[in-house]
């Protein structure tokens, strides 16, 4: 007697696309966030990025010590270094390179944002929309 049921076909589960780095980092930035990292009072585990609502334009970057990893954290590790993203700004930072500048008057993080609509003039606040995925 033959069997007569029909062979099943294999279907494969298509792959899942990469998920997109968050951020990524310059040499500069990186090397500051390991100088950073180095130097603080306590342990950490990296820092932790956002966004605050608030400034003249609207929004403002927010960069802090992060003590540990939050399980909603976006974990961005790049040129040694680990950056936690706020899960409410990871739409509005998909795309940003993290920079880092030091002149004379002034030291500070630089976010080359591809999101960003506006800055206002004294560069403390942005205008952000999500990013188009």
């Amino acid at each position: 007697m033959t069997d007569m049921t029909p062979a099943s076909p294999t279907t494969a589960k298509p792959k899942p696309r990469p998920r997109p780095q968050v951020m990524k980092l310059t040499d500069a930035a990186a090397a500051r966030i390991t100088e950073l990292t180095k130097r603080a009072d306590s342990e950490i585990v990296g820092l932790r990025v956002g966004i605050k609502n608030g400034g003249c334009a609207g929004q403002s970057y927010t960069v802090e010590y992060a003590h540990e990893i939050r399980p909603t954290d976006e974990v961005v590790e790049d040129k040694g270094v680990k950056i936690l993203v706020d899960p409410k700004a990871v739409l509005f930072l998909l795309g940003t390179e993290m920079d880092y500048k030091a002149d004379k008057l002034q030291a500070q993080f630089i976010f080359n944002n591809p999101n960003q609509v506006s800055a206002c003039g004294c560069g403390e606040s942005v205008q952000l929309t999500p990013a188009k995925v």
